[in-house]
């Protein structure tokens, strides 16, 4: 067990570099003691391990050591193996085809016991995810007609920096040179897709700084609505809107939590497929809209 935690502690500072005593605890749940321990045998064992005292202080290892590559075991290789696996068939990318040939050889087949098959998630096609990968790679800017949440359409040109899979949909992070900052596109959204010739304009951060940053700076509007469900709708309520019970009340209602974007539509449509099984209890706002787009719907089909 120790050896394991020392060898993953060691990659954790060469993919994080500095890092403070008490942030290793926490992440490998162990005592600040340990953690000391743990550095010592890794300098014991000829891991340069530096420490510093400082207000930043904390440990890293020295910047021209690299692992052996006989560090990577074959377990290791069969999750990289399931990983790409997934990889390719969400985004049939050929480059990603051509590393999993790489690795089969050095795996056996469901060594995991996981299976990840994402094809369903090919939102836009896989063309648009090569295209957009082409680009981030070429580092060129592309073009697209897009309609955001209040629809409004209009044509963007941007710096490719990720696509991104989150929030049960697809999304492009690019710089905006128009809002000179980053923003976040969702692929079902984007027509007209194209590749031009214009080359980025500045180099852009590690793509998980800026999706930290993105998150840090997330100005949706989030809103925590209690439902009483029937029973007969308290499974689709916990699947479709990650729900959380609250109390169990007789005649086999259910009240549940959950959170929802106030801008986005999924979780609208949800709750007016369930119909009478489910009635939001609060925010009043909430039950209005509700009621709004109810009456809409009996007012179009009354008229028939």
């Amino acid at each position: 067990m120790k050896t394991e935690r020392l060898y993953a502690i060691t990659v954790y500072l060469l993919n994080h570099g500095k890092t403070s005593a008490s942030k290793l605890a926490s992440h490998f749940e162990v005592s600040l003691r340990t953690i000391q321990r743990d550095v010592d045998s890794l300098c014991l064992a000829g891991i340069p391990v530096i420490s510093t005292s400082r207000a930043t202080g904390g440990y890293e290892i020295a910047e021209q050591y690299r692992l052996n590559q006989g560090f990577v075991s074959a377990d290791d290789y069969s999750n990289i193996r399931t990983a790409l696996q997934g990889l390719v068939s969400a985004t049939g990318s050929s480059q990603a085809k051509q590393t999993l040939e790489k690795i089969v050889h050095a795996s056996n087949p469901n060594d995991t016991g996981v299976i990840l098959h994402f094809s369903v998630l090919q939102e836009g096609g896989q063309n648009t995810l090569q295209l957009l990968q082409s680009a981030i790679k070429e580092k060129r800017t592309v073009k697209f007609t897009y309609t955001n949440n209040n629809c409004e359409t209009r044509t963007h040109n941007v710096e490719p920096v990720a696509v991104i899979y989150r929030w049960y949909a697809w999304y492009l992070l690019a710089y905006s040179k128009v809002k000179s900052d980053y923003r976040t596109y969702k692929l079902m959204r984007m027509s007209d897709l194209q590749l031009t010739d214009i080359p980025f304009t500045k180099e852009h951060d590690s793509t998980d700084k800026i999706f930290e940053m993105i998150d840090e700076t997330d100005s949706r509007q989030y809103t925590e609505i209690l439902l009483k469900c029937k029973a007969s709708a308290k499974s689709r309520v916990m699947e479709y809107l990650k729900g959380t019970v609250t109390e169990e009340l007789s005649g086999k209602d259910t009240l549940i939590k959950a959170t929802v974007v106030e801008n986005e539509h999924f979780w609208l449509g949800t709750l007016l497929s369930l119909g009478s099984n489910v009635e939001v209890i609060s925010p009043e706002k909430i039950r209005r809209q509700l009621l709004t787009a109810a009456e809409e719907i009996v007012a179009l089909y009354g008229e028939t």
